[in-house]
This record gives structure tokens, sequence and C-alpha cells, in this order.
């Protein structure tokens, strides 16, 4: 019982930070030597698992990814860095904002390649969700995602029942 009590304190939002990387390769990309889409969403979903994985300390899986636009063209030989944190956490869900950038490693430039906002829902080995830990923001950027990260859920939970009233309907 203490275990549970203990994995349920607070954590703060640094400590669910993460870095990855990754080297273009040409398995990677299309015919034009340009990333793939699915690729790059693959890597920011696994990114984004890091983040889940370290608040919640359990298995995580993916709910759901808000909009993504790809903002410039990464090439085979670039690396691309995903950056990862949980911006908050719910009763057992967290939204976890990912970063990825494109760095040309010899003239070091770094471009934002994409941003995206996922869910995240903890669960036990079985597949059932469990609680996780509250999140706390200590610094102004963190406070900020943190209460953008209330509206997004809003915002997403009204458009949930919106579809599910809209299909109760039979329109599409």
């Amino acid at each position: 019982m203490s275990e549970i009590i203990a994995d349920l304190q607070p954590r703060f939002a640094r400590e669910s930070q993460s870095e990855m990387s990754e080297v273009v390769l040409p398995n990677d990309a299309n015919p034009l030597n340009a990333l793939l889409g699915g690729r790059l969403m693959h890597w920011i979903d696994v990114a984004g698992a890091l983040a889940a994985h370290r608040h919640a300390r359990s298995y995580v899986v993916t709910a759901s990814i808000d909009h993504m636009d790809f903002l410039t063209p990464v090439h085979v030989g670039d690396l691309v860095i995903l950056r990862s944190t949980v911006n908050r956490a719910f009763n057992t869900s967290m939204e976890v904002g990912v970063k990825a950038f494109v760095e040309n490693y010899i003239t070091g430039e770094r471009r934002v390649v994409s941003t995206a906002y996922l869910t995240f829902v903890a669960v036990d080995r079985h597949g059932r969700r469990r609680a996780v830990p509250q999140l706390v923001p200590e610094t102004e950027e963190e406070k900020r995602r943190f209460e953008d990260a209330g509206r997004r859920r809003e915002h997403r939970t009204a458009e949930r029942a919106r579809k599910a009233n809209t299909s109760a309907h039979g329109s599409a």
C-alpha cells in the first residue's frame, strides 16, 4: 500500500523531460531523400512516451495526438532531436508536449520541424487504467504550458462530445 501512495506523490515537470536523437537514414526517407512524415510521427510518439513513462513510472499507451504540422523538410543525413515534457497530469492521463528539431551537425544550424501534443494514459500490466501523480509546474513557462494543457483538454472533451452527438444522430 505504501508503494502505491509513494508512487502518486506529485512530481515536477523537469523530472519528465526527455530527449532523443535520430540520424535520418535512407530507410527513413522517401524517393526525394526527405524524412517520411510517418517516421517523424513515430519518433514523436516514442519521445512523448518517454516523458509519460518517467512521470507515471508506469506503462503508458497513446490515447491521442493533436494537430501536427511539418514545418521544414528533413533530409537523409540530418540529425533529428526530439524533446518532450509532461505539461499536465489529470487522473489517469497526461498531456505531453514534443518539439522536434532538425540539426545540421556540420554547420550547427537547428530548426523546428514540428510540435505536437499527445495524450497518454497510464495502465498496469493488464492494460487497466491507473492513477498518475499530479504535476507541479515550477517555472513561468511550465505554468503557462500547464494552463494551456487544461484549455486543450476542455477543447478535446467538447469535440468528443460533439462527435458523439453527431454520430448518435446519424450525420457525418
